[in-house]
């Protein structure tokens, strides 16, 4: 144990190995998942070894996962701040609501002081901002003692604690494993339905490809054209076919517009699959595949920044640019943030749009000079990343006043705004700012880990002596404040708002803002589907749970 009391940092990577091997461990259809396993054994870990981890630790890999999940969620965060999506704050409504409705009744039934019930709010509600603004708005209680004050104050801190242990797992379970039960709905497929109805096609998985693809290469042998030349073929053909290649006897011959077909010669034609074998019935029999007439194609993967296709379907926007045809550049696949979209003609596009553009190499520079910029996404850009977590920091420390209680969002609602815009500015054009998927997405789950693991080993030595003291109640307290706006939430939301299953239970989490139980729930649904209902209630409740404080402590101080 001395080891590992003089070692923080090992014990704090223990608690990560064994929290995740015990969150994989299944009982009924149960599983506590990497998060909630963390913490259970930091908090075991804590109280035994009594190893002190730097606040600063927590702070840092706090501020990490939170600028993450912003910048992962910023581009469909903004698209679907929209008038459909205002049925969500209602779900903040009721959180609000009820968190200061059950405390305000446990002080009164129970004649707890003001710092306890604040610390149950707060550690119920899973929102650590609440310590900080109850702390200080008791400290500017009038009606109360030097001693008394730094007592309520320590209060705060030691129900917190408690509660948000009991909170915590109760909003994990109850998301993630309860609420698809009560629906009867298999999470996972779920959302990959409504993922699919949304993208209008079925969605592939990491290790497939499609057995059609949407654009061929095939060759003919001319029976039927004898005599007609490129061009004239070229018409007949249409727009959504070129000749990219001619061959005559041994020698692969230039493709110009004059050049004139004989019997016998092959014609390489590239195109959308359904194009290109219709056209067959103009030329003669299709060849297998000829060596020496194979004609490399280039692939670009480019961002959509020109204003004049951002609302254009994709047959309006190869009409607007000659280039498509003129060149033979075909649109094969389009991926909007982390979604797959059908490269359909009718498909409409926006700014920030991905579109995988093949064709010949001279024809596809020319093109993507004028639609957008190819997109930069290989190595993460640290002079971005550092520039976000850092703003994010300073508007954290920003003070507001209402009235005489000073406001701030701290390090956890600054980087997240400061993510989401971030995230946001870079969707907008994808050549600055890279930040890899795979590296968001490794550098938020490790954020969250550390995070939880320091949270767990610094209360652990707290928790069981505050669950003797205070008995039943914290972990009653913990459980009721987050069962019952969530329960209410869950039928309003689906009764009255007809919030889709997998949205709904992702905005549950958010409203409680509850990051671990948006990442318990997409593991579970194996999609990021419920991050679309989390990223606006968990917004928006980042800025109204921290007030819950102040209003708490001024009508129980009074």
């Amino acid at each position: 144990m001395g080891v590992l009391k003089d070692h923080p940092e090992l014990v704090l990577f223990v608690s990560l190995a064994l929290g995740y091997l015990v969150g994989k461990l299944r009982v009924g259809p149960l599983t506590l998942g990497g998060i909630c396993g963390t913490l259970i054994v930091s908090l075991l870990l804590g109280a035994w070894t009594k190893a002190q981890v730097s606040d600063d630790v927590k702070t840092v890999f706090f501020a990490l996962f939170i600028f993450a999940l912003g910048y992962m969620a910023g581009p469909q965060f903004f698209r679907n701040l929209n008038k459909k999506s205002l049925r969500f704050f209602v779900l903040c409504a009721i959180e609000l609501v009820c968190v200061i409705g059950i405390a305000l009744g446990l002080a009164s039934w129970f004649d707890l002081d003001v710092g306890t019930a604040s610390g149950i709010l707060a550690g119920a509600a899973t929102e650590s901002a609440v310590v900080g603004t109850a702390t200080e708005s008791i400290g500017k209680l009038s009606n109360l003692t030097a001693a008394q004050i730094t007592e309520y104050q320590g209060n705060v801190a030691t129900a917190y604690t408690v509660c948000y242990l009991f909170g915590l797992i109760t909003i994990v379970l109850y998301t993630s494993q309860i609420m698809p039960m009560m629906m009867r709905i298999n999470l996972r497929d779920a959302a990959r339905e409504l993922w699919e109805r949304t993208r209008s096609r079925g969605s592939l998985e990491a290790d497939e490809r499609p057995a059609l693809p949407g654009m061929v290469g095939r060759t003919y042998l001319v029976t039927s054209a004898d005599g007609r030349t490129v061009d004239d073929l070229q018409s007949s053909l249409g727009e959504r076919v070129t000749v990219e290649a001619v061959k005559r006897g041994s020698k692969v011959v230039d493709v110009a517009p004059g050049l004139e077909l004989t019997l016998s010669d092959l014609v390489l034609l590239v195109g959308r699959r359904a194009n290109v074998i219709e056209a067959g019935r103009l030329i003669g029999p299709e060849t297998p595949g000829v060596p020496g007439l194979d004609s490399p194609l280039a692939s670009r993967e480019v961002s959509v920044t020109d204003k004049a296709l951002d609302g254009k379907t994709v047959d309006e926007a190869q009409q607007a640019f000659p280039e498509f045809y003129r060149d033979g550049v075909y649109v094969t696949d389009i991926t909007r943030g982390d979604q797959d979209m059908p490269a359909n003609g009718d498909t409409v596009l926006h700014r920030g749009d991905v579109l995988t553009l093949v064709g010949a190499r001279s024809g596809l520079n020319k093109l993507v000079a004028r639609i957008g910029s190819v997109v930069k996404n290989d190595a993460t850009d640290f002079i971005y990343l550092g520039l976000g977590i850092a703003a994010g920091s300073l508007l954290g420390q920003v003070v507001v006043k209402f009235g005489d209680i000073p406001m701030s969002l701290g390090t956890g609602g600054g980087c997240l705004i400061s993510g989401l815009l971030f995230g946001w500015f870079r969707s907008r054009s994808q050549t600055f700012g890279a930040f890899p998927p795979q590296a968001a997405s490794t550098i938020k789950d490790m954020g969250l880990a550390v995070f939880i693991a320091c949270t767990g080993l610094v209360s652990g030595p707290q928790a069981w002596p505050l669950i003797k003291e205070y008995g039943a109640l914290l972990p009653f307290a913990g459980i009721a404040m987050v069962l019952i706006p969530a329960t209410v939430s869950l039928f309003v939301g689906r009764k009255l708002l007809k919030i889709e299953k997998p949205l709904l239970i992702g905005a549950i989490a958010g409203q409680q803002c509850s990051t671990p139980a948006i990442t318990a729930v997409t593991q579970v649904a194996q999609s990021s589907v419920p991050m679309l209902g989390y990223t606006i209630t968990y917004a928006l409740s980042n800025f109204l749970l921290p007030l819950t404080g102040p209003v708490l402590v001024g009508i129980l101080g009074n």
